[in-house]
């Protein structure tokens, strides 16, 4: 402040395009504030002029200019007609007030609310004010939080522009990126195989990219393997609705991962990222459901039994009444164990095991020879980099040689097979080791044979259902 008892007086006046036929047009104001100046001995050093701008909006350039004043110390005080000139917004009014004039010690009047924070009166009057910006605040993020309950309804995907890994946002809502669906999909493909996470998020960074760089970070690859987006869905506030957005999963696949994922939870939470998911005990721990409550079914003296039944973790336990039939650990092996080497050995049994199931058949060579172009394009750039300098030679070395084996990784594909969970050559494969491993192997080793060939197997007293992973 100056040490001079003049105080500097900036006059704000403010209309908008609805306000210009009523008594707050800028000429009116204008006089208004005149007399009131000169009533109180004031000295008027600049009118702030905006005409034609909303209150609710702060980019006003009369505003902005008065702001700028301020802060270079050539306004002591700043007065309005009404305190809606200076902005409709409560919480905006408090802020300009307290941040803007008061921080830089400029005092505020609005005439006809007789406020005036150089008395204990407008000091008083700024505790009330904050009380009402608070709760225009709340009504705000009301009326926010009730549009995007809203959208989710209606289906949309409310996350803004950060769209998932698969898709793009594109006019408010998702489109399939073509190129990042085929990585999602190589996600839950390779889960499904029994790869872990941390197999995955390795394999996904050196052989992909994606509009977010590339697969760094474990947390990515069980959050998409988590998230139902993938199947059509949309979520906000723990309540799931039905998306307007093209699916990339199927809600079978998606279901599937969510048992496994569920059933290799572990004590230790780092487990699922460090060891395979599949290792147990016992045979077919894992991949056990009872067909009655839903639950899984675990090793327990000898026998496979429902966790509903047994018992043994209450965690587990989705019906206390279930009664389904416990199976000898032996016994149940034995009939998963044989309808694999029937599956092997008979071919009419295996043509009739995928006759059964629906072909889910994608061709991405569009997208493949689309990606691969663009990979043609960057190396070149970085050649062109190197060239012409700037750039150290190792950087532009291992740019390169990742952009080769993404490449690489693509081409294989372009052959024009169809991309399934576990493909039929890859079944055959398997399988035609699976009796030697069978019969021979570890636990481990015949674990993995089964947990890529099966996907799950209901138990139904004595009826056993095989979901096998081929189709």
């Amino acid at each position: 402040m100056p040490t001079s008892s003049i105080k500097r007086v900036a006059c704000y006046v403010r209309v908008s395009t609805e306000n210009q036929l009523e008594n707050y047009s800028i000429d009116e104001q204008t006089d208004r504030l005149k007399a009131f100046c000169k009533a109180k001995d004031l000295t008027i050093v600049k009118f702030y002029t905006d005409g034609g701008y909303s209150g609710g909006n702060m980019n006003r350039p009369g505003l902005q200019q008065m702001l700028k004043d301020i802060k270079g110390k050539h306004i002591d005080m700043v007065i309005v007609y009404k305190l809606d000139r200076l902005s409709r917004s409560q919480k905006d009014t408090l802020t300009l007030i307290e941040d803007e004039f008061l921080s830089n010690d400029v005092d505020f009047v609005s005439m006809s609310e007789n406020f005036d924070t150089s008395t204990p009166f407008g000091k008083a009057m700024i505790g009330i004010l904050s009380v009402f910006a608070q709760l225009e605040k709340d009504q705000i993020t009301e009326r926010f939080t009730m549009g995007r309950i809203g959208r989710a309804k209606n289906g949309y995907y409310h996350g803004g522009p950060t769209a998932p890994t698969g898709y793009d946002y594109v006019d408010g809502e998702l489109v399939v990126n073509e190129y990042e669906a085929l990585q999602v999909k190589e996600v839950f493909k390779r889960f499904l195989e029994g790869k872990s996470i941390n197999a995955i998020q390795k394999y996904m960074s050196e052989h992909y990219t994606n509009k977010y760089g590339n697969w760094s970070s474990h947390t990515l690859v069980l959050n998409i393997l988590r998230n139902n987006v993938y199947i059509g869905k949309v979520k906000f506030k723990g309540k799931v609705y039905e998306g307007k957005h093209k699916p990339i999963i199927s809600t079978e696949v998606f279901n599937e991962v969510q048992k496994l994922l569920t059933s290799t939870k572990r004590e230790d939470s780092k487990t699922i990222f460090q060891k395979n998911p599949f290792k147990a005990n016992n045979l077919l721990t894992s991949i056990l459901y009872c067909k009655k409550c839903g639950a899984r079914f675990c090793g327990n003296h000898g026998n496979y039994v429902c966790y509903s039944r047994g018992k043994t973790d209450r965690r587990k336990i989705i019906d206390p009444n279930c009664k389904n039939k416990k199976w000898n650990i032996q016994a149940l092996d034995k009939i998963v164990k044989d309808e694999i080497l029937e599956a092997a050995l008979n071919k009419d049994y295996f043509n009739k095991i995928i006759s059964t199931k629906k072909v889910d058949t994608i061709d991405n060579s569009k997208e493949i020879k689309k990606r691969i172009d663009e990979i043609d394009k960057q190396i070149i750039r970085m050649m062109d980099l190197y060239q012409v300098g700037g750039i150290p030679i190792e950087q532009i070395s291992n740019r390169i040689a990742k952009l080769k084996k993404e490449k690489d990784t693509i081409s294989d594909q372009l052959i024009g097979k169809k991309q399934t969970k576990l493909s039929i050559s890859e079944a055959k494969g398997i399988l035609s080791r699976s009796a030697m491993i069978l019969g021979n192997g570890d636990l481990s080793q015949q674990r993995m044979v089964v947990s890529n060939l099966i996907d799950y197997i209901d138990i139904d007293d004595e009826l056993i259902q095989i979901h096998w992973s081929f189709v």
